[in-house]
């Protein structure tokens, strides 16, 4: 069984599905992690989001795979465990600017296809139930307000005793959202038989109930 999660970033979408994942067991696949990965990769080797041809150059010499240590997911890059790097705020900017390129969706799209197709999965991202898994038994298409969003985002920074300014996180969000619905290749949206969840006043487990529930009516059908 596949379950799909697409949203806006911040929506929550990791800290459901990881959740839903555990309880279920479910492998979960964290995509924009593995967009991420390949994001640093690009960052560490001063490559310009913008030079296109330089950046399906480099997507030859990427190889990324996801392993799990203790229940944890751990995420490789050629070899090494970067799975404390991918989550800087300019490493998920770079993410963003280079998915819209063909080369790094096609690599990455067919990876995520291979995961689905041996084990129950469920798969969070922008274009899972439209592109990667459009035959996903459940698709969920989560979201919230720009505000609940960059709020939450913040607490999450600052609970990590980073700075930040809630403002600013706003309109880093505002931004992405409309690169992600904007680009060419797989925009975000919302697959024609995905289920609209909004979390922006719901709580982890207010979400992860109602999709339990969208899945157990999808099991039983």
């Amino acid at each position: 069984m596949n379950i799909a999660i697409d949203g806006p970033a911040g929506a929550g979408k990791s800290t459901i599905a990881k959740k839903l994942a555990k309880e279920m067991g479910f492998v979960y696949v964290d995509t924009g992690a593995m967009y991420r990965a390949m994001a640093l990769y690009f960052l560490e080797r001063n490559i310009d989001a913008a030079d296109e041809s330089e950046i399906c150059a480099a997507v030859k010499n990427v190889e990324i795979s996801i392993c799990y240590q203790g229940g944890v997911q751990q995420v490789i890059l050629n070899g090494e465990n970067v799975s404390g790097k991918i989550r800087k705020e300019e490493v998920g900017n770079m993410a963003s600017a280079v998915s819209v390129y063909p080369d790094v969706r096609k690599k990455l799209v067919a990876l995520q296809q291979k995961l689905a197709a041996g084990a129950d999965v469920i798969m969070d991202g922008r274009d899972i139930g439209t592109c990667v898994l459009p035959d996903a038994e459940v698709k969920i298409y989560l979201t919230a307000s720009e505000s609940a969003r960059a709020k939450r985002r913040y607490d999450e920074l600052k609970e990590k005793g980073a700075e930040c300014d809630l403002e600013a996180i706003q309109k880093d969000i505002k931004d992405r959202d409309y690169r992600d619905m904007h680009r060419e290749e797989s925009p975000l949206k919302q697959a024609e038989d995905a289920v609209l969840l909004d979390s922006s006043d719901l709580t982890i487990e207010e979400t992860v109930e109602k999709i339990r529930t969208v899945c157990r009516e999808a099991q039983m059908a």
